[in-house]
Order: C-alpha cells, then sequence, then structure tokens
C-alpha cells in the first residue's frame, strides 16, 4: 500500500478517535498515537515529526496563560460570582437571566477564550440556575455552548483556532477589528435571537427572584484584576504586533504566582486541575497535519482553492467558509483549521477567503456537539453536574442557530472587506 494512503488511514483514524473517543479514552491518546506510529513504520522522518511540534509552539503558550488564568480565576470564585451577580440581577425573570448569561459569556470568551467558557463558566451557570431554582436549567447551559463559538472571533485571543488559521501570520489589533469586529457583532446577536427563539418555551419558567451572591474573597479580586491586566497586555501585544503565545504564558503565569504567594501549598492543587492533556494533544494534531502536507493533499487543496479565487474571489470565500463550518462537525475544527490555515498560509489567500475560512472554522461547530474542542469539554462538564444533551437535540437547536449566524457573519465580513 503506498504511504500516502498509509498517512491518510492513520490521520483520519486518529481524528475520528479524537471526536468519538472510544472506550473513553482521552482525546490526546488518538493524536499522539497516530502521530508515534507515522514516525515508527518511517512513514515520516523523526524530524518532520518535531517540525510540526515545533509549528504548535505558540498555540502552546497561548493555552497555557489561558488555562491558568481560567484555572485561578474559577478556583477564587471569580466565576460563581459572576453567575450569581448575573442570577441575582434578573430579579426572577427567566428571560433576563439568560440574556445576563449570555453577556457573560460574551465577556469571557472575548477576553478568556471559548476553552474557558466551555470549562469554567459551565459549572458556575450550573450553580446559579441551581440556586435561583430553575426548574428547567437547560437553556442557560446552551449559552455556554453556543457562545462559546459565537463569540470567538471578537479578537485574536477569543479562541486558539484563530492562531492557527493565521500561524505567524497574524493581523495586529488595529487590522483584526476592522475586518472582524462588525462580523462578531452579527454573530453574537443572530446566536443570541436564534438560540432564544429556540428556548422561548422553557423561559416561561419563574426563578427565585432574592439570589444571594456571595463575597468575592481577596484572591478572587486578585483574580479578576489579573484577567483585566492580562487582557489589557494581549491587546498592546496584539495592537504591535507581537505573537500572542508568550505575553498570554507570561500573564497567567504571573497571575497564578500573585494569587498563590500567601498560600504556596496550594499550588500543586491547582496545577492538577488544569487540563495538560491538550498541550500533547495539539502537538500531536501538527504533527499529522505535516504528515499530511508531506502527501501533497494541502498543495492540491491550495491549487484547488487558488482557481476558485482566480474565477471569483468572492465565490470562493463562500465555498471555503461554508465547506469548512460544515467539515468542521464532521472532522472537529482543531484538526480543520490546521488544515485550513495551511492551505491559505501556503497559498497566500485573498484576504477575503481567510476571513470566511476562520468564521467557518469558530462558527461552524455551533452546529453539532462534536464541532469544537470547547464544545466536547462543554459537555464533559454538563456530565460532572449529572445533566446531559443528546447528539440529536443540540443538533436540531444548531440547525436553527448556527446557518443563520453563519451566513449573515460572512456577508458581513465580505461586505465590510
Amino acid at each position: 500500500m503506498p504511504n500516502h494512503i498509509l498517512i491518510w488511514i492513520i490521520a483520519g483514524l486518529a481524528f475520528c478517535g479524537v471526536i468519538v473517543r472510544p472506550f473513553r479514552i482521552f482525546e490526546a491518546v488518538w493524536p499522539v498515537g497516530g502521530a508515534t506510529l507515522l514516525v515508527i513504520f518511517g512513514l515520516i522522518s523523526p524530524s518532520t515529526a518535531l517540525t510540526g511540534v515545533a509549528k504548535g509552539t505558540e498555540v502552546y503558550l497561548f493555552l497555557t496563560g489561558m488555562m491558568l488564568l481560567a484555572e485561578v480565576a474559577r478556583r477564587e470564585g471569580l466565576f460563581d460570582w459572576l453567575a450569581a451577580l448575573a442570577t441575582s440581577h434578573a430579579h426572577g425573570s427567566a428571560r433576563r437571566l439568560f440574556l445576563f448569561t449570555y453577556v457573560v459569556g460574551t465577556i469571557v470568551t472575548t477576553f478568556l477564550s471559548n476553552d474557558a467558557t466551555a470549562v469554567v463558566l459551565t459549572p458556575a451557570v450550573a450553580a446559579a440556575v441551581k440556586t435561583a431554582r430553575a426548574e428547567k436549567p437547560i437553556p442557560y447551559l446552551l449559552v455556554c455552548a453556543f457562545i462559546a463559538n459565537a463569540a470567538s472571533f471578537v479578537l485574536p485571543i477569543s479562541n486558539p483556532a484563530n492562531l492557527v488559521i493565521y500561524g505567524s501570520h497574524m493581523p495586529p489589533l488595529p487590522q483584526w477589528l476592522p475586518r472582524y469586529l462588525l462580523p462578531s457583532a452579527v454573530s453574537i446577536v443572530a446566536t443570541y435571537l436564534t438560540l432564544w427563539w429556540t428556548q422561548r418555551r422553557l423561559l416561561r419558567q419563574t426563578i427565585a427572584k432574592d439570589v444571594p451572591v456571595p463575597a468575592l474573597s481577596v484572591g478572587g479580586k486578585i483574580a479578576a484584576a489579573g484577567n483585566i491586566a492580562a487582557a489589557v497586555l494581549l491587546l498592546g501585544a496584539s495592537a504591535m504586533d507581537i505573537q500572542l503565545g508568550l505575553p498570554t504564558c507570561i500573564a497567567g503565569t504571573a497571575t497564578a504566582v500573585i494569587v498563590l504567594i500567601p498560600r504556596p501549598a496550594q499550588t500543586w492543587s491547582i496545577l492538577k486541575e488544569i487540563s495538560w492533556g491538550v498541550l500533547p494533544l495539539v502537538a500531536g494534531l501538527f504533527i499529522l497535519v505535516e504528515a499530511l502536507d508531506q502527501t501533497g493533499v494541502i498543495g492540491t487543496m491550495s491549487a484547488l482553492l487558488r482557481q476558485a479565487a482566480a474565477g471569483s474571489s468572492a465565490g470562493a470565500a463562500w465555498a471555503a467558509g461554508v465547506v469548512v463550518a460544515i467539515v468542521s462537525n464532521l472532522a472537529n475544527n482543531l484538526p480543520v483549521a490546521l488544515i485550513a490555515g495551511s492551505v491559505v498560509q501556503s497559498d497566500h489567500a485573498v484576504e477575503h477567503v481567510t476571513r470566511a475560512v476562520l468564521i467557518g472554522v469558530d462558527l461552524g461547530p455551533n452546529l453539532s456537539v462534536t464541532g469544537s474542542l470547547a464544545t466536547i469539554l462543554w459537555l464533559a462538564a454538563l456530565r460532572r453536574e449529572g445533566l446531559a444533551v443528546g447528539f440529536r437535540t443540540f443538533l436540531k437547536i444548531g440547525l436553527v442557530v448556527m446557518p443563520p449566524a453563519l451566513v449573515l457573519s460572512i456577508a458581513t465580513a465580505l461586505l465590510a472587506g
């Protein structure tokens, strides 16, 4: 069997393993195992594997910083406080609580990434609606899943996939905002309206009016200040066209150190709660994409994209955005982002196409629970709370919510360009 066929088979099985998680084996095992097999069977050289790993350096640093910021904030009760504050200000209105939860989710996604919304805000919202004695908590928990993707291209830091799409060519903030701020606003509003419409009957319930808001601890205030400072630092770094990985890692580490100075004994308990397995997961995916590039598949896709853009750049943008949005739900948006990023970077695609691809990768996963790592993490968070949303249930909602937001966001991005 030709080597390139074997590479496709191994990569395909690894991608499927990440999505399906057969035997409940941790996601990282599949891409790391696939990458290891590629090297053992001589399908790629060790140097090629190392090249793939090295390409993810910015993403590893970014994820490390964001996970530290999010975990410290969670441990210090910052997310619980935000969720309780939103519940208190709802004054017994289920619809108002839905809106406030959506606003909090938008803020967390924008400044702490979509994974933070899925991992740490979801349990806080679950606790808040339980305190509010909401009989049907699912609408509020769905907010955490859908806004995690809908708001994930407000800023470069809102989604690790953004770093993957642009690689070392990430636009500085003064260029990013004119390209994506208006499409992001359209995405956020459209997703809210359609999600509210799907949940309107469940939002007729009553909730408690007098919900206590816990006092924010000193550590929580430090974590809040650290997150604000980190956001300012990263916005400044982006404005000066500085790669975001190292500043994010420094900001997260500094915040954790300041919070833990009075109680160093808790350092290990915080570190062990962080999902470090996401780092080898991403590294394995980078190696698999490097192997696929070796087979010429990315070059072929680049040629097809170039040919389509030569006929109509707008048509190529629409086709690319819609295709990656759909494929993200079949193969998960992180490997799709790695492949799509390699294509648009190698081809130096016109900006219209790159914008549509990024929106498709970020927003497309709102169709199904397998679309993004954030949604998979959200499902895991629900299970820990004793709750569940089935594949079909999510798909029925996603079919109503995702397509309008995708179409309107891409159209806005093209018109703004």
